[in-house]
């Protein structure tokens, strides 16, 4: 062990007080060995160090600091030097803070569009999202402070998210949801991961023991700390026997009692504990030396300017007819939508960054060659309907030949812990768009929102700008592209539906009351679509540049993919290259292609260049849930190079000599899966993949209230109880939710049912920094159960007990 002779020096108890933190967002300390404290902030895309004292939550004002692109957005720009940059920068300022880990980036799949987080998350693709993450890591380390991959793993919704079974075939999770954290991690190599709050097929992921253990510290050798998401420590020791250093944040001493114990009596063995400490102890030693010894001085305004050539890269052209963009010398324009003067430029949530300065379009149009007309809000941001705003919309549109509608999703749409109901755009947006398209003027459509929506607007408007959430610097970052400064390179790091209903998990998504069943399988995003044929809106990897690109001359082997490339515009562009492989007549079922390789391409006008992508034996291979091994199939495989999953310009076949791979099921079991077409997978089908019977879902008391409460109900399944104080407890709560949404305080009661109606009985413990201690839940337990005035009494007691301490 590193630090062998300062842990003999440590006492059973101060050992364990290291193992959960000092308070919501530092770790334990011990002054007389010379260990120090260190600070761990939030900060996907910019970082939320709280300026106040930490509330319960963990959402008070933060000190300010750069908002960059979100993760959703850089990863439009698939750019891996653009990610690493963003990472070093973030880092310096980390350091300027004293901040010594970044809980970010979060790398979890965007399953399903309809997940509340996707604005924090890179992709569909396991590939391009841990490639992009590993860059952000090294960026971040750069610095001397610790990058954190999170959620680990199958985090991917925020219904339940602290209490669901994700239910995944070994197959699924180890190529889909296992590899962006291998790629992150021997790429990145992080100093910290964060587990999630989930199960994964039963077992909690914290202590969850081939996860942790087997996969993360065995096959992938992780040496670094594991820290758990805030409150989402289910059971303390068996969290530490996986390989859980660190608990956050801190619960009053309680879960460290409980490693004593679990030492005394030998439930652990020191040895255990002493090998978790020095892996924490090295962290803390390596950041804090950084943290103390660094000068740095952070420029905004550079950082400004970073954050705006990041959205410039990242910012995707999804439509432009006839030329509409760029915009000529002094056309004339008016702006319209409440997302020009007050931009939607980051989601909500734990991510939430408070900018160093913040542009808007409305300000800004004046620095560009055009002829402005003037600027209307055109509707409530907040989807309350205005004809009035409409009429002075439509009479500003009116004056002008071209008209910039900003519209898209609000910040209470895209947060943390609640998921989205739909893909819509709101009402009163839609109204004022059809108003717009019946003028007859151009109409140029600035889109902003952290994940896919339905763009029935699409056919009736002459270009579409997808900003998706670009940062403190988004707008004249968008501006520069209207007008032709910078060309659009940005590419769809996720696949566009025509409607929700198209989407490969739209039948199962987010699952019943107990679990999440990944019925799906490998057919994720672009996977299913390709595979299905189910035409997109918009495809994976797709995006419009003012110039074209020609592709020509392919060689391909397995150890590289090389091709020509050139630009036969008349402008400077940047091409996203995209390398995708499928397996002909495979022994067991596939997707239609599978992205293995990109780059991004700068090439002059004329110009042409020789593009090589390295390919290597991951690229080929395939799990194997027979052998638990990854094997490569002898077989040829299609090897493609396209400008997106479906606009293949080049391919080539190539034989490969692997492992006569055998299927854990007969392909004749699992018709669905064999054709991609898996939205209506029946149990039995699901259980052939899974290989085991597919796990209860639903709760018995839903059908009368007879719930038994324990540590793992949640607020919102009080409503069950056998008593009728745990309905009310769970009544009051869901009624301040409504009653503040319905006064317009919707950040407040999303923060409510972010933070509390789906917290499991635990986490009333666990999130209030020792408040509450766990005999106090006993005592509230025994109440909801019907056991009223001795919980009562409990509570009380144990309340004096703690306040003896």
């Amino acid at each position: 062990m590193k630090n062998q002779a300062i842990i003999q020096k440590m006492t059973l108890e101060e050992k364990a007080s290291f193992m959960s933190g000092k308070d919501f967002w530092t770790t334990m300390n011990l002054e007389k060995l010379g260990i120090p404290s260190i600070f761990l902030s939030d900060g996907p895309h910019g970082l939320r160090k709280q300026a106040a004292a930490a509330d319960q939550l963990g959402l008070n004002a933060s000190i300010p600091a750069t908002c960059y692109p979100t993760s959703a957005t850089v990863a439009n720009s698939w750019d891996e030097k653009l990610g690493e940059e963003l990472g070093t920068s973030l880092g310096k300022e980390a350091v300027s803070q004293k901040v010594n880990v970044v809980l970010g980036p979060g790398i979890n799949i965007k399953r399903n569009p309809l997940c509340g987080r996707n604005f924090e998350y890179f992709s569909e693709d396991p590939l391009l999202a841990g490639k992009m993450a590993a860059a952000y890591i090294r960026g971040i380390q750069s610095a001397g402070v610790s990058g954190c991959l999170k959620h680990f793993a199958a985090n991917n919704q925020e219904f339940r998210r602290m209490a669901v079974d994700s239910i995944i075939d070994e197959r699924t999770l180890r190529e889909i949801y296992l590899r962006p954290f291998e790629i992150g991690i021997k790429e990145g190599k992080p100093k910290v991961i964060m587990s999630s709050y989930n199960k994964v097929n039963g077992e909690y992921t914290n202590e969850n023991i081939p996860l942790m253990r087997d996969i993360l510290r065995g096959e992938w050798k992780y040496p670094g700390v594991v820290v758990s998401d805030w409150g989402g420590s289910n059971d303390r020791v068996k969290g530490l026997i996986a390989g859980n250093e660190l608990e956050m944040p801190t619960t009053g001493g309680e879960t460290n009692d409980e490693i004593v114990v679990a030492v005394k009596n030998g439930t652990i063995p020191e040895s255990l504990l002493d090998e978790n400490l020095d892996r924490l102890l090295t962290l803390i030693f390596d950041t804090s030396k950084s943290v103390k010894e660094s000068k740095v001085v952070i420029d905004n305004e550079a950082n400004h300017l970073l954050a705006q050539k990041i959205a410039e890269e990242s910012i995707v052209l999804l439509k432009n007819d006839k030329g509409a963009l760029p915009l000529k010398s002094q056309e004339k324009v008016a702006i319209i939508g409440d997302f020009a003067k007050k931009p939607r430029y980051q989601g909500a949530g734990s991510s939430i960054v408070n900018p160093t300065k913040l542009d808007n379009a409305v300000d800004a149009i004046g620095e560009y060659d055009l002829q402005y007309v003037g600027y209307e809000q055109g509707y409530s941001r907040y989807g309350r309907k205005s004809s009035c705003r409409i009429r002075k919309a439509v009479k500003l549109a009116k004056k002008a030949d071209t008209i910039l509608l900003y519209i898209g999703l609000d910040e209470f749409s895209e947060v943390e812990g609640i998921d989205r109901s739909n893909l819509k755009l709101p009402l009163n947006q839609m109204e004022l768009f059809d108003k717009l398209a019946g003028l007859g003027k151009k109409l140029v459509v600035v889109l902003a929102c952290g994940s896919a929506v339905e763009m029935d607007f699409a056919d009736r408007s002459d270009a579409i700008l997808h900003t998706s959430l670009a940062g403190q610097a988004g707008a004249r970052a968008a501006l520069n592209i209207l007008v032709g400064k910078v060309n659009p390179s940005g590419k769809l790091s996720e696949t566009i539906p025509f409607k929700y209903e198209d989407t490969p998990t739209s039948q199962n998504y987010p699952g019943k009351q107990m679990t999440a069943e990944y019925r799906e399988g490998l057919y994720v995003g672009y996977r299913y679509f390709d595979t299905a044929g189910v035409k997109p809106r918009y495809p994976f990897g797709y995006g419009l540049s003012y110039t074209s690109f020609a592709y020509s001359d392919l060689s391909a082997s397995f150890e590289e993919v090389s091709f020509k490339l050139k630009n036969t515009g008349k402008m400077l562009g940047k091409e996203v290259v995209q390398v995708y492989i499928r397996a002909k007549n495979s022994k067991v079922y596939r997707p239609q292609k599978e992205l293995k390789g990109f780059s991004k391409v700068e090439l002059r006008p004329g110009e042409s260049k020789t593009v090589k992508i390295k390919l290597d034996k991951e690229a080929f291979e395939t799990y194997n849930p027979l052998t638990n091994q990854w094997e490569v199939e002898t077989a040829d495989y299609d090897i493609m190079v396209g400008s997106s999953s479906q606009d293949i310009k080049l391919s080539k076949v190539v034989s490969v000599t692997g492992t006569e791979l055998k299927s854990p099921v007969s392909l004749s079991k699992i018709p669905l899966y064999t054709t991609g077409k898996i939205q209506d997978v029946s149990s039995e089908e699901f259980e052939n993949i899974l290989g085991r019977p597919v796990p209860k879902a639903t709760y018995d008391f839903y059908k009368k209230n007879r719930l038994v409460v324990g540590y793992n109900t949640t607020v919102e399944q009080l409503r069950y109880s056998k008593r009728w104080v745990g309905r009310a407890f769970s009544g009051g709560v869901r009624f301040a939710i409504k009653f503040l949404r319905f006064f317009g305080m919707r950040s407040l009661s999303n923060t409510l049912a972010m933070g509390v109606l789906h917290l499991p009985m635990r986490g009333l413990a666990h999130m209030s920094g020792g408040m509450i201690t766990m005999g106090q839940l006993d005592g509230l337990i025994m109440m909801f159960n019907g056991r009223f005035f001795k919980g009562l009494g409990k509570f009380f007691a144990e309340g004096r007990k703690r306040s003896k301490k």
